[in-house]
């Protein structure tokens, strides 16, 4: 049986009661999205709240929502913001993204999506809710996206690699450009895995870069370490 909570450096993530556990996908994004300069977050799909505290503990000054859909899930991040330092800077909030209104405008909307688009379903409701697109699709991320953020906002996500047309076409159907994107392989010599992208409203040229996870060695790459090292308690 896997463990029911997973231990950061500051603060420590239970997830048994989550559809998706903590995993890699999640801390990259958390640790890669641009957050230093921004006042207000969002964080669809929080799960287990993760990202949103990986937020909080890099910018001192944020205010982040995280938006879960799923109520046991939203219950259990709730008690991992209320065990960590930063309780009184992140809101936790029980609703569908797609019917979620709000007065304040945010400068960063983060999301690690639900991805299998043709996978087989699992028989279990809410890892289903968690991982297939069926719950939020990236049209859907994209367009309520508009009225959500600020001026000069951006989106940030991680997706698979073989949906990138996909997210591509999403983003630009709603008036989305990617302005930076960073493709993650788990080791030199293997494909693409996963796409870190920010999206803002301005067609920029777009900076890309490469991340391994793993050096040729087998151990973590200087790279990943740098990103993660906040975080991780072995980094």
């Amino acid at each position: 049986m896997s463990n029911s909570f997973f231990k950061f450096k500051q603060f420590t993530i239970y997830h048994d009661r989550c559809g998706m556990k903590v995993g890699t996908d999640g801390v990259l994004l958390g640790a890669w999205c641009r957050v230093e300069s921004a006042r207000f977050a969002l964080d669809v799909g929080t799960g287990s709240g993760l990202i949103a505290l990986q937020i909080a503990q890099r910018n001192p000054d944020i205010q982040i929502t995280g938006l879960e859909i799923d109520e046991t899930a939203a219950g259990q991040a709730l008690g991992n913001v209320l065990l960590s330092p930063w309780k009184e800077r992140v809101q936790i909030i029980c609703t569908d993204y797609k019917l979620y209104q709000s007065e304040r405008k945010f400068d960063v909307i983060v999301s690690n999506p639900p991805y299998f688009v043709d996978a087989l379903r699992s028989p279990d409701a809410r890892r289903r809710l968690a991982r297939h697109i069926e719950s939020l699709n990236y049209d859907v991320l994209f367009r309520h996206a508009q009225s959500l953020l600020a001026l000069g906002g951006r989106i940030s996500m991680i997706t698979p690699a073989e949906v990138e047309n996909l997210v591509r076409d999403s983003a630009w159907a709603q008036g989305f450009y990617p302005c930076r994107l960073t493709r993650v392989f788990t080791k030199p010599g293997k494909p693409c895995r996963r796409i870190l992208w920010e999206f803002g409203a301005s067609l920029v040229f777009c900076s890309e870069e490469i991340l391994y996870i793993e050096n040729g060695g087998g151990g973590y790459s200087d790279e990943y370490i740098a990103l993660t090292r906040d975080f991780y308690l072995n980094m």
